[in-house]
């Protein structure tokens, strides 16, 4: 239970710290990122070619479940 309460405690501070909507969230983990993934990949303010983790994480889940045709 002490691994679960951890688990989401990191899922919160990500939210926070990367400014992710819920349903952003819930992308992420349906792609099987984990919270650490998601904090590394905030952008500084000398990456400004880098995408907020919000768009990059919808950018990402699309590409992946976009059907290929």
């Amino acid at each position: 239970m002490a691994n679960q309460d951890k688990k989401a405690e990191r899922w919160n501070e990500a939210q926070i710290r990367c400014r992710l909507s819920d349903e952003a969230v819930k992308m992420a983990k349906q792609m099987g990122l984990n919270p650490l993934s998601l904090m590394k990949n905030i952008p500084n303010k000398s990456q400004r070619w880098k995408a907020p983790v919000e768009q990059w994480v919808r950018d990402m889940y699309e590409k992946r479940n976009t059907k290929r045709g």
